[in-house]
């Protein structure tokens, strides 16, 4: 776990010389298990906490709890409760990377980002690294379900947050990475081999020559619109959503995926989520519901002052960059049915997202082709 060191002793130096005077971040090189059952996975997540803040050394075991928060498709979040004193308890949310994650994420690319984006108050606070994860401050909140989303109050608030997420610089290259990272995860998909005979079969059924050509079409298809690159979040479904009821605070978290992207990728693959892990395309945002978070993201506090042709155009913009969102995932799915040892169908979840792209393909080439004409 060199490297992750290493990335880690970057993120600290990035500060250095960027003049940043901020308390630099604690590192362990303890490694926890994740394939041990949370019993035995307890011991040794009290020892790293201990291990990564000096004021909990001395604590007694009897005073740490340690509870599962959420087991998504990609990681472990773990609450650890921690008495202080009589008076005082402080929590903290330890996340455990999920195996083989490094083939999809750029764990150098998330951690420098990270420190900038919790200074502009987006997600939990960065509070240490370790082997194969990281601890960050717990949020006092719940993670919405899709169908919170489409509600018109939440819908907006998810739009003036976005849209502030959108305008944080984060040092480094602004060069967008959403076909670097579509082809990187091709040229890796397209050479795999299963060792299951069912999978294997399944995997001999797509036709990569066929998913290249849809990258390059695509891809140039795209280009025409010159849409505007931003720091994005790049997988804002419901789970990467919080909510604080009582104080009516969202939360955007968990930025793995985040890089400099195109707008119009962030927002239509916000949307491509309504549908769920079940993929229920018939719950995508109607053309109402799209306008209404369009307008909020471009201007929150007037949103009915956005002319209809601003909105227009991002909604033209999104309904592109929803394709590009459906072979994104689609390829990724190929790569964790082969790397991730977690129980969830990838293979069918490639096809489901492929063949949502090959339906809404000529609707949406039909609809841009119409918008750049009669914009010329």
């Amino acid at each position: 776990m060199g490297a992750a060191k290493n990335i880690w002793a970057l993120a600290n130096a990035e500060d250095e010389a960027n003049g940043n005077d901020a308390e630099q971040i604690p590192y362990s090189s303890f490694i926890v298990d994740t394939s041990l059952p949370l019993p035995l996975m307890i011991p040794r997540i009290i020892e790293l906490c201990k291990d990564l803040f000096k004021n909990w050394r001395d604590l007694d075991d009897s005073l740490f709890s340690v509870d599962r928060v959420s087991g998504g498709i990609t990681n472990l979040l773990l609450k650890v409760s921690v008495k202080e004193d009589t008076d005082k308890q402080v929590s903290v949310t330890v996340r455990l990377y999920g195996p083989n994650t490094e083939y999809v994420i750029n764990r150098e690319r998330e951690i420098l980002a990270i420190k900038y984006l919790s200074a502009a108050g987006f997600g939990a606070k960065l509070l240490g690294g370790f082997g194969n994860g990281m601890v960050q401050s717990f949020i006092y909140a719940r993670t919405l379900e899709p169908s919170d989303m489409r509600e018109p109050k939440i819908a907006a608030e998810i739009a003036k947050e976005l849209g502030k997420f959108h305008n944080v610089d984060i040092p480094g290259s602004k060069e967008p990475q959403l076909w670097v990272d579509i082809f990187k995860f091709y040229e890796k998909a397209s050479t795999l081999r299963f060792e299951e005979p069912d999978k294997q079969k399944l995997f001999e059924t797509i036709s990569f020559e066929e998913l290249h050509k849809e990258i390059i079409e695509l891809r140039e298809f795209t280009g025409l619109l010159n849409a505007p690159v931003v720091f994005a979040h790049n997988d804002l479904l419901s789970g990467n959503l919080m909510l604080n009821d009582e104080e009516e605070k969202l939360y955007l978290i968990d930025f793995e995926y985040g890089s400099y992207n195109y707008r119009g990728f962030d927002i239509g693959n916000h949307f491509n989520e309504y549908a769920g892990y079940d993929c229920d395309y018939s719950l995508y945002p109607t053309k109402e519901e799209q306008y209404h978070f369009i307008k909020h993201y471009l201007q929150p506090d007037k949103p009915d002052e956005v002319s209809i042709a601003e909105v227009e155009s991002v909604f033209v913009e999104t309904d592109a960059y929803k394709l590009a969102s459906h072979l994104y995932w689609a390829i990724w799915a190929i790569i964790q049915a082969r790397m991730s040892p977690i129980e969830f169908e990838y293979l069918g979840y490639f096809f489901l997202r492929y063949n949502e792209y090959k339906k809404q393909k000529p609707l949406t080439f039909s609809l841009v082709t119409s918008h750049l004409s009669a914009s010329v």
